[in-house]
């Protein structure tokens, strides 16, 4: 009964084991995923602004283009810097990303090792009762044994009940005597 609870907890153990490491690579997969995606955004943001501004620029006419430089670089600089500040904020974001993966990497580990602690602990309590349960039994045969020979000699014995539970018996009259008074003679073989 407990082997078979026991088996039960391990393939429940083992089945849990699956599925957190399945959602472990998930959202391994998601994270690595969304943080390619950031860096080439941030990589490819200020090109793409530059050359569209430099194709703006170069449909205007010369004065009203320079006229319009002189106006948009202030606001410029200031889009370039808040795109490096959110540059920036995005690589913070990636980093701690990054802590988190390996603090799940970590305690993932941990449970794999106590995983295996808790089998390794189950294996040897269950190694310890079967050895309990063979010597146990091995005593209780050797008991059984010496009833059974009693049982096989009550058997050739010639031997009835007889009124209210009495026990009788067909002797061997002519047969040797045994006991201290001489009391008791062998009984007769069926």
């Amino acid at each position: 009964m407990q082997e078979d609870e026991l088996s039960v907890l391990i393939s429940k153990t083992a089945a849990l084991m699956e599925q957190f490491e399945r959602r472990c690579d998930e959202i391994d997969h998601r994270l690595l995923t969304s943080s390619e995606e950031l860096q080439k955004l941030t990589q490819q943001l200020p090109a793409v602004v530059k050359q569209s501004a430099n194709d703006s620029m170069q449909a205007v006419p010369g004065q009203v283009s320079s006229q319009v430089q002189l106006g948009l670089s202030r606001p410029v600089n200031d889009f370039q810097q808040r795109l490096d500040k959110a540059g920036n904020d995005v690589g913070q974001a990636s980093h701690a990303l990054a802590q988190q993966i390996k603090h799940i990497e970590n305690l993932q580990r941990l449970l794999i090792w106590k995983v295996i602690g808790v089998t390794a602990a189950c294996f040897l309590l269950l190694l310890a009762g079967g050895i309990w349960l063979s010597m146990h039994y091995t005593k209780v045969i050797e008991e059984n044994q010496l009833t059974a020979d009693l049982m096989k000699t009550y058997n050739n014995a010639d031997l009835v009940l007889c009124e209210k539970g009495q026990l009788c018996a067909n002797v061997d009259t002519k047969g040797k005597h045994y006991g201290d008074h001489r009391q008791y003679v062998p009984v007769m073989r069926r």
